[in-house]
């Protein structure tokens, strides 16, 4: 498991971390060799025989699903899965519990002592349906949960979480996404040079930090409307000396003029929401770019592009771990969304980058170089080997 490295890690016991090792050795297990043996069983047993059945191979991932779900194998495999990610948050409770009083009171001491970036929260905020009654991937009270004055426990739980959820593949900041693909861009368009970044659905600020890293000189800016959230961010981003202004804003309705950033990103935030807010989100972030601003998402790569099994593989979440608009969004055309919010179509663009972490600064940059090859069982999976999908345009 991944030990985080800022002063807002909680304290833990021997056999605390002893479990959350567990619980990450568990989750790499079930995505790394169990899928190798799911995809295994789904070539020699389960294609043949919907083959046999459909004098044809199946036509897409909904049909692998039903195809394979009678499966015995498989049905190993997804209960496993289930367990290990409530186990995820299971393991991090107890140090959290016990943590909650000194998380509080590092997080005022770091505000009084380093004055970086800023925190605006608004008083009766309305956080959307859509995020407050839903527990996603199984992460009790999810992002908005507020249980005292001044809670921050939804950032500790998922910042804590997550490091046990992605077994080290999220880097020692958990920032890979940011650093991988914020990094990209800058070797890509060496004539991007933004004075203004916004990151929607930033969570804990973990991958908003990257663009200030990468672009030092540029404003970054980061929204969300989960208040505990935006508290751990802006401690988090204090205790590693980033200057980022949060605010707690719906991304479907953003406080900012007209063209007044250059860069507009998000990572792992459309498939949260519902298909006529990601319409909204994409007319907004049209909106507040500036003419030649680039608007980029990293996302689940969509099914259009995807072979019938990467794609059944990709949807599993939306099927058992509480991802409801997770399929519905991948099963959008990214080019027609950003079209329809304005976007010009030759001006749309799309990447597979690979992990900055895993693969090495060498392997990473030559991909800039490179088209991208979107059909792999590396895009997107959470597994040793992965690549970053994202997509976006030019305004």
């Amino acid at each position: 498991m991944l030990e985080l490295k800022h002063e807002l890690k909680l304290d833990k016991s021997r056999d605390e971390k002893a479990r959350m090792n567990f619980v990450s050795g568990l989750r790499a297990h079930v995505l790394n060799d169990m899928a190798s043996g799911m995809r295994a069983v789904y070539d020699a047993e389960v294609e043949p025989g919907f083959r046999r059945a459909a004098g044809r191979a199946p036509a897409n991932g909904p049909e692998v699903h039903k195809a394979i779900k009678p499966n015995e194998y498989f049905k190993f495999y997804s209960s496993l899965r289930v367990t290990a990610q409530d186990m995820v948050w299971q393991s991090v409770f107890p140090p959290l519990e016990r943590n909650r009083t000194q998380l509080k009171d590092r997080a005022a001491k770091l505000s009084r002592r380093k004055k970086l970036g800023s925190l605006t929260l608004k008083e009766g905020f309305e956080v959307p349906r859509y995020v407050s009654a839903i527990d996603v991937h199984l992460m009790a009270g999810n992002y908005d949960g507020e249980y005292e004055a001044e809670d921050l426990a939804a950032g500790a739980l998922y910042d804590n979480g997550l490091a046990v959820f992605s077994f080290g593949l999220m880097g020692q900041n958990l920032d890979d996404i940011g650093q991988s693909i914020a990094g990209f861009i800058r070797l890509k368009f060496p004539q991007l040079k933004p004075a203004k970044i916004l990151d929607l659905g930033c969570t804990i600020g973990h991958n908003t930090g990257s663009w200030k890293d990468q672009f030092p000189q540029a404003e970054v800016h980061g929204i969300d409307v989960a208040a505990p959230c935006l508290r751990y961010a802006h401690a988090r981003a204090q205790a590693q000396g980033r200057a980022i202004h949060f605010h707690q804003m719906n991304a479907e309705q953003l406080e900012f003029p007209d063209a007044s950033f250059d860069v507009v990103f998000s990572s792992m935030f459309l498939h949260e929401v519902p298909k006529k807010g990601i319409e909204k989100i994409i007319a907004e972030a049209y909106r507040v770019l500036k003419p030649g601003g680039l608007m980029l998402h990293m996302e689940l790569p969509p099914n259009g592009q995807l072979s019938p099994y990467e794609a059944f593989y990709l949807d599993w979440d939306s099927a058992y771990n509480n991802e409801p608009f997770y399929k519905p969004f991948r099963d959008l055309d990214p080019v027609s969304v950003c079209a329809k919010a304005g976007f010009k179509s030759k001006n749309f663009l799309q990447f597979v980058i690979p992990s900055v972490g895993w693969y090495g600064e060498k392997v990473w940059s030559e991909a800039a170089t490179r088209p991208p090859e979107v059909d792999s069982d590396k895009t997107g999976r959470l597994t040793d080997g992965i690549m970053w999908y994202c997509f976006g345009a030019w305004k």
